[in-house]
């Protein structure tokens, strides 16, 4: 089946606001950049995704789509990561894709293989979530793009997508992807993505550099 993947990215000055205590404002944007580069880089090595679909007003993210050769959906408003989503959907459908991969811009360990995995062994017509490391948040959707599934990021988005998929009488199935499971929302999640980089080797390379560059590595406090 055709697949796509969906990234929704937000302006860099505006993202990881819940970092503040932890980062400075400029900090936080270079972070930003460093994931969104480190996840666009794994997605272009997934052999199950046929287009990367980017959707942000950033200019940044604009330049790094058109040199992946991603289609770029402009979202100069940023009404948010379900709209966003709703935007490359629906231009995913249009296009004809049979399936799409809503993946976040701030999960820089993600595997190609185990994207590939997701998506090859994953039945059509069925609605695949995958929750984050806490079983709260929904840290990808793999689903029809034509399909009535909307997606419903943010806070306990986990239970609120399996709500909507059993109301909707959907095919559905919560499956954890390990590479997927740490976002970058908070200064514990941070302290997470440190140790895991300790574990992983050959991605995040981009992330890895902002952290060293401030200190955040294991390393550089070691």
């Amino acid at each position: 089946m055709a697949t796509a993947a969906i990234l929704p990215v937000k302006r860099f000055d505006q993202a990881k606001q819940r970092l503040g205590e932890t980062l400075g404002a400029a900090t936080r944007a270079t972070l930003a950049a460093a994931m969104f580069a480190d996840v666009l880089a794994q997605i272009q090595r997934a052999a199950a995704l046929d287009a990367i679909l980017v959707v942000s007003g950033e200019l940044e993210v604009q330049k790094l789509a058109g040199e992946a050769g991603a289609t770029l959906i402009d979202d100069p408003v940023e009404k948010g990561q379900s709209q966003a989503a709703l935007a490359g959907l629906a231009r995913a459908a249009a296009r004809n894709f049979e399936r799409a991969l809503l993946v976040p811009a701030d999960c820089p360990l993600v595997d190609p293989a185990e994207l590939d995995l997701l998506v090859s062994g994953s039945a059509a017509g069925t609605v695949v979530i995958v929750p984050d490391r806490h079983d709260a948040g929904t840290n990808a959707l793999l689903l029809d793009p034509a399909g009535p599934f909307e997606p419903k990021f943010g806070e306990g988005s986990l239970a609120r997508h399996v709500e909507q998929a059993q109301d909707k009488r959907l095919e559905h199935v919560v499956t954890t992807v390990p590479s997927l499971g740490i976002d970058v929302d908070t200064g514990d999640d941070l302290e997470q993505l440190v140790r895991a980089l300790d574990e992983v080797h050959g991605r995040a390379s981009r992330t890895r550099g902002v952290l060293s560059q401030i200190g955040r590595t294991r390393t550089a406090a070691a």
